[in-house]
């Protein structure tokens, strides 16, 4: 059973600005001021929402996407602002060199909401994010960890036994596609169901590519129940108890997103 932020980008949109400005933003806060003239790039913008608190703290954006779709909702929901020269959208491929050159050493803050799941080679790409970066500045990632119940981003599915189904995408390749098509979801929501299931990401795992990029966890915050869950299920936020988040891999089990700064 899709979501009707899957299947309406303004309903979208508005989900994104309020998670940015309710709980991003804040946590952000905690280890860089955010204010007037702060450069912030968002890798994987979709809809622009995220940026648009930043904005209007007097920041200048950089929203940039692989999908050029949703760069266009972005330039519509944000139009005014790319009008008065407070943002821009781009449909580009960061690691292209013609972005590098643009932006080498140009942002204090670079945001990854719900992305860093989705990326390959995230040993390359983490430490690559560093080239961006003014000296000081800090990068955000959130991110369900691969082994929580809904890890797999099975809410995308149209079926409503399998959207409600946790932790079955940690089954076998080939055990895991089988039962999405015999669910009889589109062969476009299984292989987009598939690259995250390649490129799965745990907390140890991201700890451990952090790390070996010389980069250092700045703050962290670990959920029991996801904020964006509030729109999704109607549920209430929840942080997770303190010493869960202690135990390795078996905190990945139950909590359904994490909060870092790293830099």
């Amino acid at each position: 059973m899709a979501l009707i932020q899957h299947l309406n980008e303004k309903v979208r949109y508005d989900q994104q600005v309020d998670n940015s400005l309710t709980y991003v933003l804040p946590f952000i806060e905690q280890t860089k001021k955010v204010s007037a003239g702060t450069t912030v790039l968002e890798v994987g913008t979709a809809e622009g929402g995220v940026l648009l608190p930043f904005i209007n703290r007097g920041c200048f954006c950089v929203g940039v996407d692989l999908a050029p779709e949703r760069i266009a909702l972005a330039k519509g929901f944000l139009s005014n602002e790319i009008a008065a020269g407070k943002a821009e959208f781009l449909s580009q491929n960061i690691y292209e060199e013609a972005f590098l050159s643009r932006y080498r050493n140009f942002f204090d803050i670079i945001i990854l909401k719900d992305v860093i799941e989705h990326v390959y080679e995230q040993e390359k790409f983490i430490p690559y994010l560093k080239e961006l970066l003014k000296p000081g500045g800090q990068i955000f990632f959130g991110f369900p960890p691969w082994y929580m119940p809904f890890g797999g981003h099975q809410q995308m599915c149209n079926t409503k036994w399998v959207s409600m189904l946790p932790w079955f995408h940690v089954l076998p390749r080939f055990m895991y596609r089988a039962i999405l098509k015999l669910a009889g979801e589109h062969y476009t929501t299984i292989d987009a169901l598939m690259e995250i299931k390649d490129t799965q990401i745990t907390i140890e795992r991201f700890e451990r590519i952090v790390k070996q990029s010389g980069l250092k966890v700045l703050a962290k915050q670990h959920y029991l129940i996801n904020p964006i869950y509030k729109f999704k299920f109607g549920l209430k936020p929840r942080l997770q108890w303190p010493p869960l988040s202690w135990i390795p891999y078996f905190r990945d089990f139950v909590t359904s997103c994490v909060y870092y700064t790293v830099g």
